[in-house]
């Protein structure tokens, strides 16, 4: 019986024209039983209303349930032509033709085609313009009912009932409110030009698309057919938006089994676009119903939200709202506008009170969801737009917008899920399809991203942010002549595409290239002068090649930017310790490289907050600050001259590039950097250089004395280091560090002989210096120069999976460290908890071993927990080292931290020392003496296998906040070179040789492993005296930086 008394309303509102609550009857009646021709009925009302793109849903709907459909080919033909795509209008009546020649069910309707299938031709020719308007539908027969003296018909093609141009993006406000989103992830911007409001609502900064509803969505297509998720885009030049703000009926529902109860009347209603086209009694209703004036200022209102007028549009949402307060499609469109204007609160209100008149209403529980992302309330924007696809479980737009959603919620995995659903539905939308390649690289699917990218580009080579994305995969995935393919590309479309610019400028940093970087982020910053991210990487890259007054000039650009996301608060943090090393570099330029001493001369707390990334406040008020410029930096940049192109430095320059290039990983995540390997082979022969002449002053003692060893364990004679003052003259560091505590390199004397000597610390000190200033934004410090964290043990932090994200660089060693994880579980039976204590493993250790995942093996353990890897001593028979620590932390749900960590404990600290400094008295005992100055390869085997073992400890002692990895490859290099062995190859495809010894609990393992490697390319030479000394040809902190930023183009 109710579904009886719901038909007889139905009658009503339709012959009142109320079509707004005859679709919300026919949302009911779907919702009890899927009846094809009430899905038809209500694609008519949806006509009726100019929602084109419902009509569209439904009767692809209708079609999925009944392919014979005739009403709905028609319907959808119409709806396409209204839409200004009209070779679809063609195909779907030819379609809809050929089904009705087959059965030839109904005649009129069959003539109908026939007859709009003509016109559309004759149209095609020029012959009419307006052929579909002249068309008399079975649907709107001779009889169609009047508004205001107008025929709906007219209406529906001509003027929209606003007397705008057609609207028909189907959520397209969702898209603007996201692109007007003050955190402006995605690069939108509002383009004025020709006094019109444009909204981007793209990562890519395009004017050109607008995204069906993607309030969260940073990438929108912007594709031929202007669409990004189903949506309408730009038609005719002009912005539109679908002015379906009763989008909320289009509510698919549950599929049921038919249990119409019918009687005459139910019929009658059931068949409502026969009635409307064929029954004289609607159209002899002369007075207009009030509810067609509600439909007329809301079809008014929708449309001042397309055109950008916010304002006026919520003051006639104001005026429905006042007559009815519980209008949901009033409040829905009040809600968009303010959405719009970024008033994202009173937004949600709006929807929730339009959900609370209509809880079935899709598209609010949609908006809500899309507005709530927008804040960044990601696990209520999920619920919400997970309650929309109840109502419509087929919507590619809903599974768009969630897949969204997910992603930024760093739920990748769901992400995927939900963005491969929409891409099945919705085979043309761009936006999903980037999303999609974004959520599978961040779960280690590369080959599946790539092909998803492509597959954007393939649909719509015009999509920017296409580019853009496969330029940034291409870039994590060390192939930089791809990414840059990619951004020419890109650049070709739009030459003031900022984004391409920034990118190209940060794949240059990423390099080495920072001169060409820094011409690509200028112009970058011409089209966007207050990019931070720009800004930022333009005052390094000037920084790092000695330009210290441009450098200083954007860092201060930095800090004065006014901020609105915890990232770009990051960059500021960090601009105001950069400026400080700028400033302190600057003051050495002119000092011999000796006195360039980060970690003798800056404070400690200063260097623990860099590192750290902190707040500086602190840091201001219990450090000095650096002085401003000297007036003789501020007036030049620094000068060519200082770097003397001479045939000694060209040679030597040579040379260093050729070591420095070995030490580059053929891995994910590392692209080559021409600046890095200069510093590596730079260092490289400094590092030989040094040692080559403290064994020399060792030989020649050797000859008058016994050689000392230490295969008892004992320590070797004590040395004691000459200490040089430091030269700071204030700033970061500013004078708390004495003469006693300067950590000066390479200069050690006997106090019997005054020989020439160097600790291990000396040996690596000269890498990390170099290092320290060869890329100055990184933070490369001794731990133990920080302040008290380092009692508290500061160390590393290398995630391997980072809640759902597999770490592109270091994924690769995730089975190996997963399993020696496992292993070392079952041989102590027992892990650390977060406080340290312990847990036992007893009755556990079944479900550690059969563990396949983090999920496996936190269950099997049930809390956040650590475990350490341990280095057998060779100094010290029976001895163990703490390694490495592996930690696997929940982070939420089915998102986990699995990372190493490397704490570095003064305890710690000591004993490393202790073997570290074994170590090297192992290397020099192994080569001086009889073995001094040798060029047979199998007489240098021990000294061979001592360089490797020492690389192992370094390592696994990680004593630096950053940098460890190249320094040890750096001073292995250099040690082979100085014992007359250079190396020729290169590293192995995939092998990282810092996790060859993290991974290996005997350094003699670690020996084994590398040698199978590297000696078959170990090349036994003298070139070593050839080199130019670097000291002397590069002797001041100026002429180094200089060395270092001189190309060879």
């Amino acid at each position: 019986m109710a579904a009886i008394s719901e038909r007889v309303e139905l009658a009503k509102l339709c012959s009142s024209r109320d079509w707004s609550k005859a679709i919300r009857v026919l949302d009911s009646l779907l919702n009890q039983s899927s009846s094809i021709q009430d899905i038809c009925n209500r694609a008519f009302c949806y006509s009726q209303l100019e929602l084109h793109k419902h009509v569209v849903k439904d009767c692809d709907r209708a079609l999925q349930l009944d392919p014979a459909l005739l009403q709905a080919y028609i319907l959808k033909g119409r709806a396409f032509s209204a839409l200004g795509r009209k070779e679809d209008a063609v195909l779907v009546w030819e379609q809809g033709y050929e089904h009705a020649l087959r059965q030839s069910a109904d005649l009129q309707q069959l003539l109908e085609l026939k007859e709009l299938l003509s016109i559309a031709e004759r149209d095609k020719s020029g012959h009419e313009n307006h052929a579909t308007e002249a068309v008399s539908a079975t649907l709107v027969s001779e009889s169609t009912p009047h508004v205001n003296g107008i025929s709906s018909e007219t209406c529906t093609d001509q003027s929209n009932l606003s007397d705008q141009s057609q609207l028909h993006s189907e959520s397209t406000i969702s898209s603007e409110v996201h692109s007007k989103s003050n955190d402006n992830i995605c690069n939108g911007e509002v383009d004025k030009a020709r006094g019109k409001k444009k909204l981007d609502s793209q990562m890519n900064g395009n004017h050109d698309s607008f995204s069906e509803s993607p309030i969260t969505s940073e990438v929108q297509s912007k594709s031929n057919e202007n669409r990004c998720n189903g949506i309408g885009g730009k038609a005719r030049g002009k912005k539109k938006f679908d002015s379906q703000m009763n989008e909320n009926h289009d509510i698919e529902g549950k599929l049921s089994n038919d249990s119409e109860a019918c009687n005459d009347l139910s019929d009658r209603c059931n068949k409502l676009p026969m009635i409307c086209s064929k029954s004289s009694d609607l159209a002899e209703t002369p007075p207009t119903p009030p509810q067609v004036n509600v439909d007329f200022r809301l079809s008014r209102g929708i449309a001042e939200v397309n055109e950008g007028k916010y304002p006026h549009a919520i003051s006639i949402f104001d005026q429905i709202l006042k007559e009815d307060p519980n209008y949901p499609e009033a409040l829905i469109g009040r809600g968009t506008a303010y959405a719009f204007q970024r008033e994202l609160t009173a937004a949600i209100a709006d929807f929730t009170k339009a959900m609370e008149t209509n809880p079935s209403a899709a598209e609010a529980w949609k908006r809500r969801g899309q507005a709530r992302a927008a804040l960044g309330e990601f696990t209520e924007a999920i619920e919400d737009l997970s309650k929309a696809l109840e109502f419509e479980p087929n919507s590619a737009d809903i599974l768009h917008e969630r897949g969204i959603a997910n992603f930024k919620f760093k739920d990748f995995y769901t992400a995927v899920e939900d963005l491969s659903a929409c891409v099945k539905l919705d085979k043309d939308n761009t936006s999903a399809y980037t999303y999609l390649g974004l959520a599978l690289s961040s779960i280690g699917e590369y080959k599946r991203a790539e092909e998803v990218h492509l597959k954007a580009i393939q649909l719509d080579r015009n999509f920017l942010e296409a580019w853009v994305q496969l330029t940034q995969f291409y870039q994590d995935m060390a192939n930089p002549t791809q990414a840059f393919e990619c951004l020419q590309q890109a650049l070709q479309i739009d030459g003031r595409f900022a984004k391409a610019y920034h990118l190209r400028g940060l794949l240059l940093h990423g390099m080495g290239e920072h001169s060409k970087a820094i011409k690509e982020l200028s112009t970058g910053l011409s089209i966007e002068s207050a990019n931070i991210e720009c800004l930022y990487l333009r005052a390094s890259c000037y920084h790092a090649i000695g330009e210290y007054k441009p450098a200083v000039r954007d860092y201060d650009a930095v800090l004065d930017l006014e901020l609105d996301s915890m990232e770009k608060f990051v960059l500021q943090c960090l601009a105001f310790y950069q400026k400080e090393i700028a400033l302190y570099t600057a003051s050495k330029l002119n000092s011999e490289f000796v006195w360039f001493d980060i970690d003798g001369d800056i404070d400690s707390l200063f260097k623990e907050y860099w590192c750290k990334r902190l707040h500086p406040k602190n840091v201001c008020e219990k450090v000095y600050r650096q002085p401003p410029l000297r007036e003789s930096l501020k007036k030049s940049k620094l000068k060519k001259l200082d770097f003397s192109v001479t045939k000694q430095s060209t040679a030597l320059l040579q040379a260093a590039d050729c070591i420095g290039k070995k030490m580059q990983y053929d891995c994910p995540g590392f692209l080559p950097n021409r600046r890095q390997h200069r510093m590596a082979g730079l260092a490289a022969i400094e590092v030989a250089q040094k040692v080559s002449k403290a064994w020399r002053s060792f030989q020649a003692e050797w000859k008058y004395s016994n050689k000392s060893t230490s295969k008892n364990g004992k320590r070797p004679r004590r040395r004691e280091r000459i200490n040089l003052p430091s030269q700071n003259r204030g700033g970061a560091g500013c004078s708390t560090s004495t003469s006693s505590d300067s950590t000066s390199y390479g200069i050690t004397q006997s106090k019997s002989t005054g020989r020439f000597m160097m600790s291990w610390h000396d040996v690596y000190s000269v890498a990390v210096k170099w290092r320290q200033i060869s890329e100055p934004c990184d933070p490369v410090v001794w731990i133990n120069k920080l302040s008290e964290e380092f009692n508290a043990g500061f160390g590393s932090h290398t995630p391997i999976i980072l809640g759902q994200a597999k770490v592109v660089r270091y994924f690769p060693n995730f089975e190996r460290t997963f399993d020696v994880a496992k292993t070392i579980m079952k041989e102590r039976k027992y892990v650390h908890n977060k406080l340290d204590g312990l847990i036992d493993l007893s009755g556990k250790l079944q479900d550690v071993m059969h563990a396949k995942s983090c999920a496996d093996l936190y269950r099997a353990v049930g809390e956040d927990f650590w475990l350490a890897t341990w280095c057998n001593s060779t100094a010290f028979e029976g001895k163990y080292l703490e390694g490495t620590r592996i930690t696997l932390v929940k982070l939420a749900e089915q998102r986990y931290d699995f990372a190493i960590r490397t704490p570095c404990t003064p305890s710690r600290w000591d004993e490393f020392d202790a073997e570290m400094a074994m170590a090297w008295e192992d290397i020099c005992n192994a080569y001086c003496g009889e073995n001094y100055g040798s060029t047979d390869f199998n007489v240098l085997e021990k000294v061979r296998d001592a360089i490797l073992r020492m690389t192992y400890y370094w390592y696994n002692f990680m004593p630096l906040s950053r940098g460890s990895a190249a320094v040890g490859f750096v001073v292995m290099l250099g040690l082979l070179l100085a014992a007359n062995m250079e190396f020729t190859g290169t590293i192995p495809q995939g092998l990282q040789v810092d996790w060859e010894a993290i991974l290996n609990v005997d350094p003699n393992n670690f020996v084994d492993s590398i040698k199978s490697w590297l000696y078959p390319f170990l090349k036994v030479t003298s070139s070593l005296k050839d080199y130019p000394d670097v000291g002397s040809t590069l002797q001041t902190t100026g002429s180094v930086v200089a060395a270092l930023s001189t190309s060879n183009d």
